[in-house]
């Protein structure tokens, strides 16, 4: 395939999600396939103005989001779930363009999107609490979980898209908005999934997606020992929850 040829499909694969090709010249951040080294695209990116304006979006939704029931939350991950089945092969073939991976690895990320989504579902019916004896007649003490508030996600180039749903399917299902920072190798990924959310039409969560024109050392989230206090791993999202992309 010639370089053109790759920066075409690629062009493609994202109208499918409702990207205009306006967006993917916007800028001088430069996004290539390892493929070829080829320059696939040009965004603009974001500046510590509008990651700022991403975290106020995320604590504006928090209050609004925790208020949902947590089956109704696992009904929009549901829905999600099904966006990915859709979007399948145009977004497995995207992760093998930018993160130059096989088509079948490119596709199993995707699928397990669609299975973490799935046991999120399930998950939404089973946010127990636990009844705790008492030493004292006629008491009983109850243990209940609460959302963690606005949550920062940070994901590498080499599972674009897989890890991101790890955290973010559980994270939904449990209250909290989220931010995304992808690998500034793989934001078309980010790019491609945001949009395919926002075009399904479910909009009871915010979603933002972190572009920058070098990895930063230390996001500005993380400066701050409040947002730092809510970053999210795969083996924390359980008391965390999201915002997309």
């Amino acid at each position: 395939m010639t370089t053109d040829n790759l920066a075409r499909e690629t062009a493609a694969l994202l109208a499918n999600f409702g990207i205009s090709p306006d967006t993917l010249s916007a800028g001088d951040f430069a996004v290539t396939s390892p493929i070829d080294g080829s320059r696939i695209a040009a965004l603009r990116p974001h500046t510590p103005g509008d990651l700022d304006a991403m975290i106020a979006a995320a604590e504006r939704a928090f209050p609004l989001w925790r208020a949902v029931p947590p089956p109704r939350r696992g009904e929009l991950v549901r829905l999600f779930a099904e966006e990915l089945r859709r979007h399948k092969p145009a977004l497995g073939r995207l992760v093998s363009i930018e993160a130059g991976k096989i088509l079948e690895e490119g596709q199993g990320e995707v699928q397990e999107m669609i299975d973490i989504c799935d046991f999120a579902v399930g998950l939404s019916r089973q946010l127990y609490g636990r009844v705790i004896a008492s030493e004292r007649p006629g008491h009983r003490m109850l243990e209940s979980w609460h959302p963690l508030g606005p949550a920062g996600i940070i994901t590498a180039f080499n599972f674009p898209v897989a890890v991101w749903s790890w955290n973010a399917a559980l994270a939904l299902v449990c209250g909290d908005p989220l931010i995304w920072k992808p690998s500034d190798k793989t934001p078309l990924c980010a790019l491609a999934w945001r949009s395919a959310a926002l075009n399904s039409g479910r909009h009871c969560a915010t979603t933002a997606a972190c572009r920058w024109s070098a990895p930063p050392a230390r996001p500005a989230w993380v400066q701050s020992s409040d947002h730092a206090s809510r970053s999210v791993s795969a083996a924390r999202s359980l008391s965390s929850a999201a915002i997309t992309a």
